[in-house]
Order: C-alpha cells, then sequence, then structure tokens
C-alpha cells in the first residue's frame, strides 16, 4: 500500500514572498486578461493548499473587498468623470457648474465608453492586489510568521501580525454568529440583523484584545538586553538607510525610467538593512521553540512567485501595449503568450508546496460504563 506523502506548515514567509510577486507582476499591467489569470492563479493555490484554520477564508473576504473597491472606483469615474478621451458616449449626465478655481474637476457630463474601460482597468488591478494579499492571509499562518520574524522586528512584527489577523478573526465571528441566528430561525439580513451581529463581534474584539495584551505581558514582551551605544546608533542608521532605499528603490521600479538606477539602490538598500536587522536582534531577548525549516519546497514557493515578478517585469519594455492595452481607439484586449506563461508560473504551489495537516474531528462520545 502506498502510504501518502507527509504533511507539514510551509513556512509562512515563502507564501508572502510568492504572493508578493503574483501582486507585484498585478501592479505592472492594466491588462484585464492578465489580471483575471493572476487571480485565478491565486485562488486555485488557495484552494489547493489552504487549512481549515479561521484565517483561510480570507481569500473570498479579500474578493469581495476587491469588487467593492472595483464598484466604487467606476462610480467615482461616472460622477467625477477623467481625462480620458471617448468619443462613444453611454450617457450624458447633467453637469454641476464649479467655480474657476476648480479647473479640471467636473461633476456630471457625458460618460464614455473608454473612460468607463480606463476606470475598470485601473479598478481591476487594485482589486487584484487585494486578492494576493488576501491569498497570502489565507495561505500563512499567522502565529508562525511571527515566529519567523527577525530579533530586531518582534516588536513590529507583532503589531503587523495583530493587525493581519483582524480580518480572518472578524470574517470568523460574523460566519459563528450568522449560523447562531439560523439555528435560532431568525433572518440574517437587513440593517437589525446587522446590528445584532455587529455588536457581538465587537465584543468579542475588545476580549480578544484584553487577552493578547495579557498573554504578551505574561511572557515579558518588550524585555531588550543592554547593548552598546554606538552599536544602538549603527543599528539604527543602516535599518533606516536601508529601508530607506528599498521604498525609493520598488518606487523605481513601477516607474517606467527608474530601473537603471533602481536595481542598485535596491541591492544596496536590502544589504543595509539585513546588516541592521542581524545586529538589531542582539538586543532582543528570546528564543525560538520548533524553529519552521526553510527547505527546497519553501525556496520553490517562494522561486515562483520572485520568477513571476521578474519575467513580467523585464518583459515591460517590449509588451508595453500588451500589458497596458490603450482605450483610444476602442480594441479588445489581446493577451501576450510570453507574459502569461509566466504568470503561469504561480501555480507551482499548488503541486510543490506540502499538503498542510488537517485537525482532526472530535470524537464522538462513547457509551458510559457501570460506574
Amino acid at each position: 500500500m502506498r502510504t501518502p506523502p507527509p504533511s507539514r506548515h510551509l513556512h509562512p514567509g515563502a507564501w508572502w514572498l510568492w504572493a508578493l510577486g503574483l501582486a507585484t507582476a498585478a501592479s505592472r499591467t492594466t491588462n484585464p486578461l492578465l489580471l483575471l489569470l493572476i487571480a485565478a492563479v491565486a485562488g486555485y493555490v488557495v484552494a489547493a493548499r489552504r487549512t481549515d484554520a479561521p484565517w483561510a477564508h480570507a481569500y473570498g473576504v479579500f474578493l469581495r473587498l476587491g469588487l467593492l473597491v472595483l464598484l466604487i472606483r467606476l462610480a467615482f469615474f461616472i460622477v467625477l468623470g477623467g481625462d480620458v478621451p471617448g468619443t462613444h458616449i453611454i450617457v450624458t449626465l447633467p453637469s454641476v457648474p464649479l467655480p474657476h478655481w476648480a479647473q479640471g474637476v467636473r461633476i456630471g457630463g457625458p460618460v464614455s465608453v473608454e473612460g468607463l474601460l480606463f476606470a475598470l482597468y485601473q479598478a481591476l488591478m487594485l482589486a487584484v492586489l487585494l486578492a494576493c494579499v488576501g491569498a497570502a492571509n489565507a495561505l500563512a499562518n499567522p502565529a508562525r510568521l511571527l515566529r519567523s520574524m527577525p530579533g530586531a522586528l518582534y516588536e513590529a512584527g507583532v503589531a503587523v501580525v495583530v493587525a493581519l489577523t483582524f480580518a480572518p478573526n472578524l470574517v470568523a465571528d460574523v460566519q459563528r454568529l450568522r449560523a447562531a441566528r439560523r439555528l435560532r430561525g431568525r433572518t440574517e439580513r437587513g440593517a437589525r440583523a446587522l446590528l445584532t451581529i455587529g455588536i457581538p463581534v465587537l465584543e468579542s474584539a475588545l476580549e480578544r484584545s484584553v487577552s493578547l495584551a495579557a498573554s504578551m505581558d505574561t511572557r515579558g514582551f518588550g524585555r531588550t538586553a543592554d547593548v552598546p551605544a554606538a552599536v544602538r546608533r549603527t543599528t539604527a542608521a543602516l535599518t533606516l538607510a536601508g529601508l530607506l532605499g528599498v521604498c525609493v528603490a520598488a518606487y523605481g521600479l513601477l516607474g517606467a525610467d527608474g530601473s537603471a538606477w533602481a536595481l542598485p539602490l535596491l541591492a544596496a538598500g536590502v544589504i543595509a538593512a539585513v546588516a541592521g536587522l542581524l545586529l538589531g536582534g542582539r538586543r532582543a531577548v528570546r528564543s525560538r521553540y520548533r524553529p519552521d525549516p526553510w527547505a527546497l519546497r519553501e525556496w520553490l514557493v517562494a522561486g515562483s512567485g520572485i520568477a513571476v515578478a521578474a519575467v513580467v517585469v523585464s518583459l515591460g519594455p517590449g509588451y508595453t501595449d500588451a500589458l497596458n492595452p490603450p482605450v483610444v481607439p476602442l480594441a479588445v484586449p489581446a493577451l501576450p503568450l510570453l507574459p502569461a506563461v509566466a504568470i503561469l508560473a504561480g501555480l507551482l504551489p499548488a503541486f510543490a508546496a506540502p499538503l498542510p495537516p488537517r485537525r482532526r474531528p472530535a470524537a464522538a462520545p462513547g457509551p458510559k460504563g457501570n460506574r
């Protein structure tokens, strides 16, 4: 009989690197076919490798949030208009005259097909970025992510992880309360149901905050070791300069003409930030219990996301019209072959990542014996 492969949790950093790679690729294009392909790749990997933990349902929530962003963006364009010239007018709304100091802003007026498509492409990019973040939230265990943070970023990591777990815990609380209302024969829709669900959710969030604060205080959160002042100043300078360099380099990579100077600056910023984090780790007084391994599967998952981002970014100069299709004149966007194949490489975690361990269902109580 063939034994099934052993299951284990993948390192959460690998999931975040994979998701950030997909998000980087999504930020470089407004082609709706490529953006939908990125969302489909992320959704397939989430369906194949997510667990039954509460945060595993975050992907659907982020998809709905992205749809809300898309609708709001289209509504803003219809009401406020834009600077996209269009000849195919759908409807002309009543316009509101504005003073002379509000030049370039209008309320109402003609709504063109070209402008709607431009707003749709931009909003779809934002929605797919949210979907990538939702995929990382659904796949990465936030507690393991906190445990893997460098010592210098432990305090900031706690704040980030607590913020990232807000949405999954909120979804779990809402689902639990809606199920309880259905069991009691009450409706779960409408303003009154929303109010009756919102108060228990707020109460649960406050209780969770108090419990978290008590557990952090019990474990000695915030303790630091004594290090020389010169080491502290060097650590702060290296970390601040490195992170600032990474931010400036990321801004340059997102632009059209920043690739020549952004890549060396990015490398220098990463080196300085890593050096600062290694020095700053000397102040953290804590130990790791059973640290998550970083093995071949982690390299494959993280490498697939990085490869998707690298290929799409490198193809940008040669695929300008394919990655960012113009809306004037009107034309059906084409699916470029090489970027699509590169995005499909993001499916590798669905096969390379280990199967996550499932929770065992609670055993049914057996018959009581004689006392």
